[in-house]
Formats: C-alpha cells, sequence, structure tokens
C-alpha cells in the first residue's frame, strides 16, 4: 500500500512538471493536443451513444405520443 501511494506521488510530481515545462515554453495553440481531445470527445459520445442510443430513442418516442396523443 505505501509503495502504491508513493509512486502516486512520484507520478503526480512528474505531472505537475510536465504542466509548469509546457506553461513556461512559448509554444502557443497546441494544436496536435486539441485535435486529440476532439477525437476523445467524439468517440466517447459515438460510444455513449451506440450504447444508450436504443433507450434514449424509446424514451423519446414515448414523451412524443403522449405530447401528440399518438397511438
Amino acid at each position: 500500500m505505501k509503495r502504491s501511494v508513493r509512486r502516486l506521488g512520484r507520478l503526480t510530481r512528474c505531472g505537475v512538471e510536465a504542466v509548469r515545462r509546457a506553461a513556461r515554453s512559448d509554444d502557443r495553440g497546441d494544436v496536435p493536443g486539441w485535435v486529440l481531445i476532439t477525437v476523445m470527445t467524439a468517440g466517447l459520445v459515438l460510444s455513449l451513444w451506440a450504447v444508450a442510443g436504443p433507450r434514449l430513442e424509446a424514451t423519446f418516442g414515448d414523451a412524443m405520443d403522449s405530447v401528440v396523443g399518438g397511438p
């Protein structure tokens, strides 16, 4: 357990140092990073839609039927 906590502490320190280095650098507009975030977000939306899509369609259909007075 202590070993995991120490490892996590090291990883956290490395992450903080990486953020500090990135903040100090003159590189602005990291386009590949934004592209990665966009692609990952699209993948997350598509995977959630694949899992929840049929249920959402059924819920929407039920709601519309109750408003319109469907079958």
